[in-house]
């Protein structure tokens, strides 16, 4: 199935329609030459961590949630991704999903970065005037994995997952780093940035929020866009576990419970998922045309909304525990 433009023109509407976040302030740049380092640590729970690291890319302290086993030993690490709207005080995973119930009794370290908002959690071409300095490639494969293996018994076996926005990211990052991760999910998400018409939804979300894409991958005609496109780079994401998963718009009952706002449902949750599952059928046919073995999950119905990322969050767990060998 492929875009078709009144699609592509309605989900660009459903992003815009999501939009009315102010803009935060930068905090302070970090000096350049500083070594990543944690700066603070705040410790929740027995088995939750909250640290603060000075990160020479990001020229920022970041801080990093980290969901982990109450005892010691090796373990393998999940790198957790908020969608568009990630906040600067905690990832939305704890905030809206059973995320520190469900992992309590699993040996993972769950790393949720903060404040990831409209960022694709990559390395920019440049710094965006309103979304500030954003070198999230370089943050989270070369300057975190070292902390969160030195800090918290990380064993060097590693997945990345996400929502939305995340998903896409974590297929991102998986396809351009290859030797970094053994598995990916990816929830709602578009996994394409190839075409001209995902290129736009892309430019769309990052605008929602008020940055401005080309900052992040240049013009459209920039060799960054492909350089970023897990369908192109699809040959780096064989022989791994994969769990992708994409609802059809359709309202469901976790849609139907009291207090939700059926607007919003149906002018941005429906759509935007009708565009992913379109996006997901295009990059199973991708890798169906490489060979490359995934996991694919179309649900029978569902928008774009939390309650159906939770349940995925549950249901992708035993493909990403079996491929990092945790029980």
């Amino acid at each position: 199935m492929r875009w078709h433009v009144t699609v592509a023109a309605s989900l660009a509407l459903a992003v815009a329609l999501a939009c009315g976040e102010t803009a935060v302030a930068d905090p302070p740049p970090v000096p350049r030459e500083a070594a990543a380092r944690v700066v603070s640590t705040n410790v929740i729970s027995a088995s939750q961590t909250n640290i603060f690291v000075e990160s020479p890319a990001m020229q920022r302290v970041v801080q990093i949630q980290i969901l982990h086993p109450a005892g010691g030993g090796p373990r393998p690490s999940y790198y957790l991704l908020d969608g568009v709207d990630s906040e600067n005080d905690n990832s939305d995973w704890l905030q809206k999903t059973d995320a520190a119930q469900f992992f309590a009794n699993k040996n993972v370290n769950v790393v949720m970065p903060v404040g990831g908002k409209a960022s694709y959690y990559t390395d920019w071409q440049k710094p965006d005037p309103v979304l500030g300095i954003n070198m999230w490639e370089t943050f989270l494969t070369r300057e975190l994995p070292p902390i969160i293996d030195g800090q918290f018994d990380g064993n060097g076996v590693n997945a990345i997952g996400g929502l939305s926005m995340g998903g896409q990211a974590a297929l991102i990052l998986a396809a351009r780093n290859p030797e970094l991760y053994r598995a990916i999910s990816a929830f709602s998400a578009c996994p394409d940035t190839g075409r001209e018409e995902a290129k736009q939804l892309v430019r769309v979300t990052v605008a929602s929020r008020g940055g401005d894409a080309t900052n992040m991958w240049g013009p459209d005609s920039d060799p960054d866009w492909r350089e970023h496109d897990p369908g192109t780079l699809a040959e780096n994401l064989r022989g791994k576990a994969m769990y992708i998963s994409v609802g059809n718009g359709v309202l469901g009952p976790p849609d139907f419970v009291l207090g939700n706002d059926f607007g919003t449902l149906l002018s941005t949750g429906a759509p935007l998922e009708i565009g992913a599952n379109m996006c997901t059928s295009d990059f199973q046919t991708r890798l169906d045309s490489l060979s490359i073995p995934a996991q694919f999950v179309y649900r029978f119905y569902g928008t774009h909304s939390w309650p159906y990322w939770q349940g995925d969050l549950h249901d992708s767990w035993p493909t990403l525990a079996a491929a990092l060998g945790t029980a």
